[in-house]
């Protein structure tokens, strides 16, 4: 998508000669003359970049005080300041103001072009910053796995590659739904310009609404931007949008509708170009059908549906996942990846894992923390089995990851013994109301014991009547 840039100057020939110097490499332009048609092109909607000439003839503000206007208004704003009058003392005034270069007319093509791109690209850092901080935990851009699940959703993040369709992405918590907007993201014909997730939870608060649209300026206030025009000709992913209320979805509803909104307090309808990213944890249709969720705006967000499954469905990726993430959470601590035996893999597998990827990304950390510290020695399956949730669960865990290693005729003779001692334990060692319960004959369940090796006379086994 191309970038939006205004150009700000009160000579027609300068104006027309940025533009068309601009267009010629792709980019989209806007013009104005003076200091109100600028801050009027600015509130209809907010460019990537302002070129902006500090003489203005005819200008109720000169380039100076509409910079500094622009500044206080859009305080993330990139401007470049061009004169043919320029001063050193000007130069250094505009660049304390917030300015991002200062160029002086006549100049150079290719002059320009570098100050522009470079301002561009110094916008897109400071974007890519502000997300980052904004995640928690490890984050990567690929899809990890070639179990069956995760071999289609590439192959649908391929074939929408080139797309615009909204998308809504389902899956439990902590599946990895938001890593598959950015995967979305990075494959569309977007992938240089903004993506911006909003937590539909905030849009809750007393200032949903500003969050959403943005606040025009008031005494002592500067214009707030909201998501909607942040990410204009990007991405903008609704995360957990079923915790919306009914009255933030039919707002949404609306500005879907025309793709165009006002600000809070704000008269001018502003247009963007947005893509639109939803995911939920819930069941959207139930909730539908409940009377929880609008259904139009579940038919504008449902358009490519995507099912993220959890983790215990695709337990063939817990390997890979695992070297994937324990290089990633290694690398954020400064310290190298660890190699993990085979029998730690096995425990990892045997885990149900609630939490799903996000959960296995917790316990990748706890075992750097706590396993040797001998980097030569694998990580065993006691540490893995530990951080999953200490000494009883690492017992359990271990013992199933015993069986799992085993052969069918011998996993299933530690089966039996372990479910028949669990039993006779649970009825206090009375072999007739243990095979009452597993539905076995008195007499059946004595010769099972006695072929598993177990002595069901020894003290805490007693044979009861």
């Amino acid at each position: 998508m191309a970038h939006d840039i205004l150009i700000v100057d009160d000579e027609e020939d300068i104006r027309t000669q940025i533009a068309g110097t601009l267009e010629d490499c792709g980019y989209r332009t806007r013009q104005a003359v003076n200091s109100s048609e600028a801050l009027e092109a600015m509130a209809g909607r907010q460019p990537a970049l302002v070129i902006l000439d500090v003489w203005l003839g005819d200008s109720e503000m000169d380039g100076l005080e509409t910079l500094e206007i622009i500044r206080r208004d859009y305080p993330e704003q990139q401007v470049v300041m061009i004169s043919g009058h320029a001063t050193f003392d000007m130069a250094v005034s505009a660049t304390k103001m917030g300015a991002y270069d200062f160029i002086t007319k006549p100049f150079k093509t290719d002059v320009l072009l570098h100050n522009v791109e470079r301002a561009l690209r110094e916008q897109h850092l400071q974007e890519e910053v502000r997300e980052l901080k904004t995640r928690v935990g490890p984050q990567t851009e690929d899809i990890v796995g070639t179990s069956q699940p995760m071999v289609h959703l590439r192959r649908t993040v391929e074939q929408m590659a080139a797309s615009d369709s909204r998308v809504l992405i389902s899956g439990p918590p902590g599946s990895g739904k938001s890593l598959m907007a950015r995967a979305i993201h990075l494959a569309s014909a977007r992938p240089k310009r903004r993506l911006v997730t909003i937590n539909c939870a905030t849009l809750e608060s007393d200032g949903g609404d500003a969050i959403l649209l943005g606040l025009e300026p008031a005494k002592g206030r500067p214009r707030c931007v909201g998501v909607f025009e942040k990410a204009h000709t990007g991405t903008l992913v609704f995360d957990e949008v079923g915790s919306l209320s009914r009255e933030a979805q039919s707002k949404i509803v609306g500005i879907l509708q025309g793709n165009s909104f006002r600000r809070v307090g704000g008269r001018k309808q502003i247009d963007v170009d947005v893509r639109v990213i939803a995911t939920t944890r819930m069941d959207l249709q139930a909730e539908v059908a409940a009377g929880y969720f609008d259904q139009e705006l579940y038919h504008r967000l449902n358009v490519v549906p995507i099912e993220v499954p959890p983790l215990y469905a695709r337990r063939k990726d817990i390997p890979s996942l695992t070297r994937y993430l324990m290089a990633r959470i290694a690398n954020a601590k400064g310290q190298s990846p660890r190699a993990m035996s085979s029998e730690s893999y096995s425990t990892l597998a045997s885990y149900n894992w609630p939490g799903n990827v996000s959960e296995l990304c917790n316990v990748i950390e706890r075992v750097l923390l706590t396993a040797s510290a001998d980097p030569s020695r694998p990580i065993d399956s006691h540490s893995v089995a530990m951080a999953l949730g200490g000494e009883r669960t690492a017992a359990r865990l271990e013992s199933e990851s015993e069986i799992m290693n085993q052969p069918l005729r011998e996993a299933r003779e530690a089966f039996e013994k372990e479910y028949l001692l669990y039993h006779v334990r649970r009825y206090g060692g009375n072999i007739s109301r243990t095979a009452a319960f597993i539905g076995m004959d008195r007499a059946a369940l004595h010769r099972k014991l006695k072929g598993l090796g177990v002595d069901t006379a020894e003290k805490g086994h007693r044979i009861g009547v």
